[in-house]
């Protein structure tokens, strides 16, 4: 009978706090048109001082008094909208365009774990924990109440553990999302443990991957359109192993070995008796044990400098469980065509002495080339850029 350990899931440290200061547009705003919608102000940079880049690069608070801040998504007009686990979306508009977002406001509270958000033809997608909503317009209703959102979809597998969703739409026009194992390590049926995608009506969903523990970011190769994604390994196999995984799925019905094979080549002890790990694909890339490697995009841009075009900035949240802390840093793999090669720390700084202010969880390009990280302990989003931009 498959056994289920012990789960151990990431918990953040939230720091709630908000900046007080509201320019008076935004206080006019407010008072006008604000019922039921939080409006805040972007806030100070403190901390960020502590980050150390490579040289020529700076980083710099993007928007302050995002609390909870996890999954990102930019549309078209500016505006960066953000999923959380405590039951808010926050939209980060920047209406003229440079770089200096005008406020933070609400979208949504009382949700159910909306971490995964997503956008398509001017409609925001929610994933929750057992559903999908869909915002449809919601730029047009800032400054004003929400309606309510419509179900797209409804049937994702209720969980109590690893339940927080990542959702994006694919080159494919699919809404590609993220189903982790409810458990550390156990043997469980589709879709639980895979990335799947649910089909541009929401008529239905479809498995792509299986063996994933739990997957909270992927992208498409520029070159080719293959899907890369992240994987946390399991706990309790001690400090340094598994490996959390950087994983490349370029068509449909691989298998990435959990629960039986742990970061391709360690048979897991408990449900791994009667399988081979040559079985199963292995990681393109084996990360940091117990990092909690997230939020992750291929660098398309042209600010950086070229050794970081086409390669692949990772977002690790951070271990919980280890002896000595590892994660809390922004890494970069390099990539040339099916392989990777280099694997190295981008931007670190979040961990202090074994004690974090910080946890990053996403990134996200934008249309400078500028790079977006959310922080779910700190409440906030960072703006990583190159050469004084």
């Amino acid at each position: 009978m498959p056994r289920v350990a012990s789960a151990g899931y990431n918990r953040r440290v939230d720091s709630r706090h908000r900046r007080a200061a509201r320019i008076a547009l935004l206080a006019l705003l407010a008072l006008s048109c604000g019922r039921g919608l939080g409006i805040a102000a972007i806030g100070g940079g403190a901390g960020v001082d502590r980050i150390k880049l490579p040289a020529g690069f700076r980083i710099a608070v993007y928007a302050d008094g995002v609390s909870g801040a996890r999954s990102l998504v930019l549309a078209p007009t500016g505006t960066v909208f953000v999923g959380t686990r405590d039951g808010e979306v926050y939209a980060i508009p920047d209406q003229d365009h440079d770089g200096k977002p005008e406020a933070v406001q609400t979208i949504a509270r009382g949700l159910d774990e909306p971490n995964g958000v997503a956008w398509k033809d001017g409609d925001l997608y929610v994933a929750e924990v057992t559903r999908v909503l869909r915002y449809d317009d919601v730029e047009s209703y800032f400054g004003k109440k929400q309606p309510a959102p419509k179900v797209f979809f409804s049937g994702l597998p209720k969980q109590s553990g690893h339940q927080w969703r990542y959702a994006r739409f694919g080159p494919d026009g699919w809404l590609w999302i993220g189903i982790g194992a409810p458990c550390n390590v156990c043997t469980n049926a589709d879709p639980f443990g895979t990335v799947s995608r649910i089909a541009p009506d929401g008529s239905r969903l479809e498995v792509w991957a299986r063996g994933v523990r739990n997957s909270v970011g992927f992208d498409w190769q520029p070159q080719g359109g293959a899907l890369w994604f992240t994987d946390n390994g399991r706990d309790w196999l001690g400090d340094d192993r598994p490996p959390d995984e950087l994983n490349r799925a370029p068509r449909a019905g691989m298998h990435f070995g959990f629960p039986y094979c742990q970061g391709g080549d360690i048979p897991d002890p408990d449900e791994g008796q009667g399988h081979r790990c040559s079985d199963y694909t292995a990681p393109a890339a084996k990360l940091g044990p117990h990092v909690a490697a997230l939020g992750m995009r291929f660098y398309r841009g042209t600010m950086f400098p070229a050794e970081y075009r086409g390669a692949i900035f990772i977002a690790e949240h951070g271990s919980w469980n280890r002896t000595h802390k590892i994660g809390y840093r922004i890494s970069v793999v390099d990539v040339d065509g099916e392989r990777t090669s280099r694997y190295r720390v981008f931007a670190e700084g979040w961990l202090q002495d074994g004690g974090e202010w910080g946890r990053p969880v996403d990134v996200l390009e934008m249309p400078d080339g500028a790079l977006l990280v959310s922080d779910d302990a700190r409440g906030a989003v960072y703006r990583i850029s190159y050469g004084g931009r």
